[in-house]
């Protein structure tokens, strides 16, 4: 159950609409602008998972005329439009927090408290269910809106653990201005996770390259195969989404005929596939401008030196 990358997105709508009226409620109950900061929190990660929700459905969308490399940089603007709002977010709760140390914090003790601190317990439990849930969908499908969702959960996690062990200490000693205190401490942490989301999802609108490893990665396939092939070049790569994008121009021996370039291309990219989760790869096949004696291609001159070469 909530195995697909769209079901766990709702799954997170799901836990967060009950975490934020539980939230709201002991916050407004209690008095305490920490229980309201993190209900703001949860408030966000309800916006960010409808948002990841419905860019999943169409980030999953087969190309089509209107656009036919897909629709995989709609998780990318998703994720940037999730970090936005939280920056906005925490903005608001800093506000707020500051406004509550220069007027006097003022909280309701009692059962108001305590039903607080109950509400806190049961959203950590929560949050972390669900987030590891997502952070594991996340990986298995590459994708970057249900990860952003994640980490919001996670943040959540760490925030809302914070805030339970700052009200446990102000229902023991009274000392409310540790509430505001905490709010600020959470929306500290929330901006460090909008950057950190904001790092991930903003560079692929602007097709910033594959990562150093990967990009290695595709190299060393295309080096294992220079018995079959002189070089390659022009090596361009892009990720959409969860779709990765590999272009590259490939130099073969002049006598190489079309079938069997064509067969060397479809070897590489099966190759490169095999090593990348959701490459689509482009291969510009090129004849070498000469034979030199060093080339480890099979061209016909090779052959004379070494013996026929087994086709592929």
């Amino acid at each position: 159950m909530f195995q697909t990358k769209t079901s766990a997105a709702g799954l997170s709508v799901l836990s967060n609409t009950l975490l934020i009226l539980l939230k709201v409620v002991a916050g407004i109950l209690s008095g305490s602008i920490s229980i309201i900061a993190e209900a703001i929190h949860s408030g966000i990660d309800f916006v960010a998972a409808g948002i990841a929700f419905i860019s999943l459905r169409i980030a999953g969308k087969p190309a089509d005329r209107e656009h036919p490399f897909g629709h995989g940089k709609v998780e990318n603007v998703s994720g940037t439009i999730e970090a936005g709002l939280i920056f906005v977010a925490a903005a608001f709760i800093i506000y707020e927090a500051i406004q509550r140390i220069i007027t006097g914090a003022v909280i309701e003790y009692g059962w108001w408290l305590s039903i607080g601190i109950a509400v806190m317990a049961v959203s950590v439990v929560v949050n972390i269910l669900v987030s590891r849930h997502l952070l594991r969908i996340a990986r298995k499908t590459d994708s970057i809106a249900l990860e952003a969702d994640a980490r919001h959960l996670t943040t959540d996690v760490y925030t809302s653990l914070g805030v339970l062990a700052g009200l446990i200490v102000v229902r023991i000693t009274g000392f409310n201005i540790l509430d505001p205190i905490i709010a600020i401490g959470v929306a500290l942490f929330i901006v460090k996770t909008a950057y950190n989301v904001t790092r991930r999802a903003f560079p692929p609108l602007i097709d910033v390259k594959l990562p150093e490893d990967e990009e290695v990665l595709i190299a060393s396939c295309i080096n294992e195969h220079f018995g079959m092939l002189v070089g390659f070049h022009e090596l361009r790569t892009r990720k959409a989404g969860s779709e990765r994008y590999i272009e590259l121009h490939m130099v073969v021996a002049r006598s190489t005929s079309v079938e069997k370039a064509h067969k060397l291309c479809d070897h590489l990219e099966e190759d490169i596939k095999s090593k990348l989760a959701n490459a689509r790869v482009t291969i510009h096949v090129e004849p070498c401008e000469t034979e030199c004696e060093d080339c480890p291609s099979p061209c016909p001159q090779y052959r004379k030196r070494r013996g026929p070469q087994d086709s592929l």
